[in-house]
């Protein structure tokens, strides 16, 4: 009988974590959107802040492969539109003159991770082509709106990649603050007990009791441009305003500075309950120094519930940032992010005959969802009473 070689733990989280069919379709969506939002200048075929005046509300524009002669062609294209009635945002289509669809194509300037100054984007629309492609030439160049337009013209799809580098990485960097400062504040309690553990989870208590909404109404008035105390700490003049830079940082320590209590009592229960084995009073009695102890042997035995719990959490900072742009207290107009870009979305005109301003909603939809059934997978996989 042939014995199985033995798999390293490792290897056994990602064999059942491969065997879960929607923790891997979590997992590959995951892939898809942050790659997207790591090369979004690049896909994105305009600038996300560059608005048209003549194209308000523009729908989504129909690639198309057969003319309207009926011929077959190669190559997608659109034809030319022109706003017609400026009331009803109706357009109308020009099928004199082709625009093919092009890769590697040349468009607006933009620098690639603020590092690569360049113009090309991963597609665009080529020159005109046929009868009266001399004269459309002197129109300008109509656009590629594969989510249409908002209501300053501004590319959606665009505006979507752009926004995503806010919305999908305030998860990751607000789960690291929160999981470092759960980390050592749950460890220190729990290993130290006494007055210390006394004092460390009251502060726990304290910064779990600030209702949310009052915390959201305090954000507010700390982005207030009249505020004297934000103006010293950013250095701010009188009037002005934080920029969308400062304004992420400011959202990112809040929410991180919110989520991590819970995390510290878990972590401060677990330690607990090993503090007292005999590896641990091994390593004390050869002269191990406390903090040696927490770092390398107890909260080690914490990083499963750490796993679980930041995979379950990023969801959380998603919908945090979303909602705080949402009602204006969080990243402002003319950055993007998917929270700010549903604002538009609240008129019910808005939903009846522009449902594309609603996208990022669907893209909020599927990053949440997929952290969840990614999470979902991740907590089964690692669940020792698993049975293989």
């Amino acid at each position: 009988m042939k014995s199985s070689a033995p798999r390293s733990p490792a290897g056994v989280f990602l064999r059942r974590l491969r065997g879960n069919p929607a923790a891997m379709t979590g997992a590959v969506l995951l892939g898809v959107l942050y790659v997207l939002a790591l090369f979004g200048s690049f896909v994105a075929p305009y600038d996300p802040r560059r608005s048209r005046t003549d194209a308000p509300h523009h729908p989504p524009t129909r690639l198309r492969f057969v003319d309207a002669d009926g011929r077959f062609h190669g190559r997608p294209f659109i034809y030319r539109t022109e706003l017609v009635d400026v009331l009803r945002r109706k357009y109308d289509e020009d099928a004199s003159v082709r625009y093919p669809l092009r890769l590697w194509a040349r468009g607006d300037r933009y620098r690639l991770w603020w590092l690569f100054e360049t113009d090309r984007h991963l597609f665009g629309l080529g020159p005109p082509e046929g009868p009266d492609s001399a004269g459309a030439a002197l129109l300008g160049q109509p656009r590629l709106l594969l989510f249409g337009a908002d209501g300053l013209g501004r590319c959606v799809f665009s505006r979507i990649l752009a926004g995503g580098k806010i919305s999908l990485s305030i998860g990751l960097i607000g789960v690291a603050i929160t999981m470092t400062l759960g980390l050592i504040v749950g460890g220190i309690s729990g290993y130290a007990g006494g007055r210390i553990d006394a004092a460390l989870m009251r502060l726990v208590e304290l910064v779990m009791s600030v209702p949310v909404l009052y915390l959201i109404l305090a954000l507010r008035a700390a982005l207030s441009e009249t505020n004297p105390l934000l103006g010293r700490l950013f250095g701010l003049a009188e009037g002005e305003g934080l920029e969308s830079g400062q304004i992420y940082v400011l959202m990112v320590a809040i929410l991180g500075l919110v989520y991590w209590a819970g995390t510290a009592r878990v972590v401060r229960g677990m330690v607990l309950a090993t503090k007292e084995l005999d590896y641990v009073a091994a390593a004390r009695a050869l002269g191990a120094s406390p903090l040696r102890i927490i770092l390398f042997h107890l909260l080690p035995n914490t990083l499963t519930y750490v796993i679980i719990a930041a995979t379950l959490s990023i969801p959380y900072y998603i919908l945090g940032e979303v909602t705080l742009s949402f009602l204006g207290v969080g990243i402002e107009e003319p950055q993007a992010s998917w929270g700010n870009m549903l604002t538009e979305a609240q008129a019910l005109r808005a939903l009846v005959d522009f449902p594309w301003l609603l996208t990022p909603g669907v893209f909020i939809f599927l990053a949440v969802f997929a952290f969840n059934f990614l999470g979902d997978g991740v907590r089964d996989a690692l669940d020792p009473k698993y049975l293989d």
